[in-house]
């Protein structure tokens, strides 16, 4: 019996539970973020489909989707009920019996061994509606990239299969961003490469991307558009790599003083925050964004890891000292990364999360190049031997 990878994805999450506790929404564009004031700074957690339509998605600024539909029904995060919601998508993909792995609110990994994944996945979206009234999509694939990518094909409520036989014919022909893992900013760089597309890249010299991109991302970035990626899914329990706090200002600071006093104050609730976290801070990382919208970090590795309050605010302060800008500053953060160490064996890492629901956008996850289908891959992290088996007929390696 096969084994296959399903990608999970609820299908506009948060403005679907919002349609289900307000029925009178129904076909109107709906856009939760912030205190669903529009007039204040914030930024769209989520949209109904009517509303992107209208080009307004996670991440835009309240501000800028009030403009682009005024019309529009703005509604404040409830992150409680989405989180009760989640659960019980949660335990009813549990309940058919396959490995999940959870992946935020919204989505997650489903392992399977079945000869028929399409109907297994169309069962999961039956029992997910029938549980909750709401519409999933479901990807599915030899691995978590190709699952992942292959949802975004079925959307919305659909199913879709994406493995290494229709690779090329679905994404060849694409730019590198419809990669997960790959940002306009990477893009960007591979296009002056003269990389422009997913059959582009997954042709290209792994040891001549090695010298621009450093000796594992280059061939990971190959990797990925030849199809590869984890395939092993992990129901072990994830835990966070850090904790923070950041604020939004309705008015920008500035004056570099209140800056300072301000980080100071955020780093206490953070340290208050850690009091009931086992592990000790290793790291301390400020964020600064300046109006109108340019973000810089500066990091702080402590001598010793530590969840002292004082400890935390010199770091924080330390940290801060390192930005030159003074700028006014819309938003302020303080970060703990914690240690690694044995209270983390067996643990998960690794999640994509939802629409940031403060400011900005979260990334997407690097996939892991493991995985025991990908005996064909090796990266080796001294950087110069890289084999990565072959490519498909029709997708060899060009000479340059």
């Amino acid at each position: 019996m096969a084994r296959w990878v399903l990608h999970v994805d609820l299908d506009q999450f948060i403005a679907a539970v919002e349609v289900l506790r307000h029925p009178e929404l129904r076909g109107r564009p709906v856009v939760v973020g912030g205190d669903g004031d529009p007039t204040k700074r914030g930024v769209v957690s989520t949209a109904s489909y009517e509303a992107r339509e209208h080009g307004v998605h996670s991440g835009l600024p309240l501000r800028t989707a009030a403009k682009r539909l005024p019309d529009a029904v703005f509604l404040p995060v409830d992150r409680a009920a989405y989180e009760e919601v989640s659960e019980t998508v949660m335990e009813v993909l549990r309940s058919a019996g396959a490995v999940v792995e959870v992946l935020g609110w919204d989505e997650a990994f489903v392992g399977v061994d079945t000869e028929d994944p399409e109907a297994f996945g169309r069962s999961l979206a039956r029992q997910v509606k029938e549980a909750t009234q709401l519409d999933c999509t479901v990807g599915i694939g030899e691995n978590k990239l190709q699952a992942k990518i292959a949802t975004g094909f079925g959307k919305p409520a659909g199913v879709f299969r994406l493995t290494f036989a229709n690779w090329f014919e679905v994404l060849g022909s694409r730019p590198t961003e419809a990669l997960w893992g790959i940002g306009a900013k990477t893009a960007g760089k591979l296009a002056g490469l003269g990389i422009g597309t997913v059959s582009d890249l997954a042709a290209a010299d792994p040891d001549a991307l090695a010298a621009v991109f450093g000796p594992m991302t280059g061939p990971w970035l190959v990797l990925l558009a030849r199809g590869r990626g984890d395939a092993e899914v992990d129901d072990s329990p994830y835990v966070a790599r850090g904790h923070g706090r950041e604020e939004t200002f309705q008015r920008n600071i500035a004056g570099w003083s209140q800056v300072e006093a301000e980080v100071a104050r955020i780093a206490g609730l953070l340290a208050l925050d850690l009091a009931s976290e086992p592990r000790p801070a290793l790291r301390i990382v400020v964020k600064v964004r300046y109006a109108p919208f340019i973000t810089e970090t500066h990091g702080v590795t402590l001598a010793t890891p530590s969840s002292d309050p004082a400890v935390i605010a010199r770091a924080a302060a330390e940290a801060l000292s390192r930005f030159t800008g003074r700028r006014p500053v819309r938003l302020l953060g303080v970060r703990a990364q914690f240690e690694r160490g044995a209270r983390l064996e067996g643990a998960r890492l690794d999640r994509t999360l939802h629409a940031d629901l403060a400011e900005g956008r979260v990334g997407g996850q690097r996939l892991p190049l493991g995985g025991d289908r990908e005996t064909a891959a090796l990266v080796q992290q001294a950087g110069a031997g890289v084999g990565l088996g072959h490519l498909p007929v029709g997708h060899r390696r060009r000479a340059h």
